[in-house]
């Protein structure tokens, strides 16, 4: 006999998809977008990037190779919910440990199957996301379009996922100190540094620039995160304060914040860029990189002009900023992720880049 459909997704447009459950079981709000990857589910219910957030994955089978210790982006996820077309809870893999089911009950993240993710995933592109109720099935349409109208749109998302005290990642014979504000770090950003010879220390987004300038670090890394930048006001004018003092590098929501510590503007995407698919070109050496995003925000190109700022890298799919840097200053950014995991790595030589600016910051100091 079939199995019965006992949870669904409930849309603020009043769409609604019926599934089967496995993860958290609560109900939620979140905000609903879509992934393309095709691998890389673990780094994806674990990146802090995704807080609030209800992702539809692209790909039509999830969970079957399991969850592996070594592949965690922050140790404790906090993913809205995850909604894939086909769920395997039998992996085939000889490095798992865990089932993705047991860690999303584990962490209280609701997860649906089931559910015709090519008609969902056309409903985002065509109409933008949305925010969305994962629910029972017996919960009325109309009680859930309340439920969601009565959710608050959380604006505190950094602040939940960043460290609460410092804490450190070092390296043997290391040859660079860097401070990471955590805005929500994923730690292969953390794993690419310490590869390249850097002793990292962590800090919360709430860090002062007296604190940290007292570590005396040889560089200062800003990080991805959840939400609007223009909520994380503390650490835009953190970036005003430390511009110019040591080289800074920023990734994700730390390219945005540094572009509105600069004075440039942000806006929404119509369903952003999550994925590993994206091709992004270096307006200096022409050069055709494809990357993997995860954003919803995206800088203006027009109120770049004027601020300090030049642009660097361009989305080929819709021309919007990819890369920001200013000579003057020693800052530079992307919007994608060079430490991406499993992939692409075209990217990585950013990391490199990094390093030859700490290597002659130190020269001239």
């Amino acid at each position: 006999m079939a199995r019965a459909f006992d949870r669904k997704l409930i849309l603020e447009n009043g769409e609604e998809y019926a599934g089967y459950s496995f993860g958290g079981r609560g109900d939620r709000v979140c905000e609903l977008v879509f992934n393309t990857s095709m691998v890389g589910y673990q780094e994806i219910v674990s990146d802090p990037s995704y807080t609030d957030q209800a992702v539809v994955m692209t790909y039509p089978i999830i969970g079957n190779y399991g969850i592996a210790d070594d592949d965690y982006e922050t140790k404790t996820p906090t993913l809205g919910a995850l909604i894939v077309r086909e769920y395997n809870d039998n992996p085939s893999n000889f490095r798992y440990t865990r089932t993705l089911s047991e860690i999303m009950e584990e962490n209280h993240i609701p997860g649906i199957c089931g559910v015709d993710t090519r008609m969902l995933t056309r409903s985002i592109r065509d109409r933008g996301s949305r925010r969305a109720l994962i629910t029972g099935m017996d919960t009325a349409l109309e009680e859930g379009l309340a439920r969601i109208r009565q959710t608050p749109v959380p604006h505190d998302a950094v602040q939940r996922v960043s460290c609460k005290k410092r804490w450190y990642s070092r390296t043997a014979n290391h040859k660079f100190n860097v401070v990471a504000v955590d805005c929500g770090i994923k730690l292969n950003i953390i794993r690419s540094l310490n590869a390249r010879g850097c002793n990292v220390t962590v800090v919360p987004c709430g860090a002062s620039a007296r604190e940290i300038l007292a570590m005396d670090p040889d560089g200062i890394f800003f990080s991805n995160g959840p939400g609007d930048p223009e909520d994380a006001g503390e650490v835009i004018g953190l970036v005003r304060q430390l511009r110019g003092t040591r080289p800074i590098f920023g990734i994700c929501l730390g390219h945005q914040m540094i572009a509105l510590a600069y004075g440039a503007k942000t806006y929404k995407l119509k369903f952003g860029h999550r994925g590993g698919n994206h091709p992004v070109k270096d307006l200096r050496t022409g050069k055709i990189e494809i990357t993997s995003q995860n954003h919803s925000y995206a800088v203006d190109a027009a109120s770049v002009e004027g601020t300090g700022l030049s642009v660097t890298h361009l989305n080929l799919l819709d021309n919007t900023v990819e890369g920001l840097r200013c000579e003057k200053d020693r800052v530079f950014s992307v919007q994608y992720h060079p430490e991406s995991a499993p992939g692409p790595q075209d990217s990585s030589y950013l990391f490199d880049q990094f390093i030859a600016m700490m290597r002659e910051d130190r020269g001239h100091a």
